[in-house]
């Protein structure tokens, strides 16, 4: 079993001892899209890296469902779903900071041709960083920024 499955089993037990209910649901859901994954994949258990990448999954989906309820006028669903993003974010790496994602951005820069395809620059740039915490959305803007200028 991986490290941090049996961390996500602990904490699973941890709160439902606390009684902590909007932690259980986040961690019980978690529990159940890795489980899914496992079976889909036919293996008898993921690796952390696999697990990271469901993490991510959730709280992107999460992170959609804030944009829509905020548009709805919904603070309360969306400010729950913001808690349910905090518990699944620690079972994250830390996320690459744009600090750290710029010079990558333009050394691969320097290197490519005359005309930089942003798809293409962006998708150098998330092979670099495979396997860490790094937000797609913000690589994508910070290549089409550095693009321009």
């Amino acid at each position: 079993m991986s490290k941090l499955f049996s961390k996500i089993e602990e904490d699973l037990k941890t709160a439902l001892k606390k009684k902590s209910e909007v932690e259980l649901s986040t961690l019980r859901l978690l529990k159940s899209d890795i489980q899914y994954e496992t079976t889909k994949s036919g293996s008898k258990e993921l690796t952390d890296e696999s697990i990271q990448s469901i993490i991510k999954k959730a709280v992107k989906k999460r992170n959609e469902s804030i944009e829509q309820f905020k548009k709805a006028g919904r603070n309360d669903l969306s400010d729950k779903e913001q808690i349910e993003i905090n518990i699944l974010n620690r079972y994250l790496p830390e996320e690459i900071s744009e600090n750290q994602i710029i010079p990558v951005i333009d050394e691969i820069l320097k290197k490519s041709d005359a005309s930089p395809h942003a798809g293409k620059i962006t998708g150098m740039v998330m092979s670099k960083f495979k396997g860490q915490n790094i937000n797609g959305s913000l690589v994508k803007d910070l290549v089409q920024a550095r693009i321009q200028n």
